[in-house]
């Protein structure tokens, strides 16, 4: 699955990982490894990251080709 929360986090006013993962109730290693792809986040967390960065989740994540 990629991901655009790194990008979304410099959108927003170039949020810190640990200030993404505060406001999602998670550690920041958490968001280091959704960033690195390492990790897939649960449905509850990617609306929680969508809501965080005001925009939906299909713009945050997005199905590889191959997935």
């Amino acid at each position: 699955m990629e991901n655009k929360v790194r990008y979304y986090r410099f959108m927003n006013n170039e949020m810190t990982q640990q200030e993404v993962a505060d406001k999602a109730g998670v550690a920041r290693q958490t968001i280091i490894a959704i960033e690195k792809g390492a990790f897939n986040p649960s449905v509850k967390l990617a609306l929680k990251l969508a809501r965080i960065f005001g925009v939906t989740v299909e713009e945050v994540f997005a199905l590889d080709e191959n997935d």
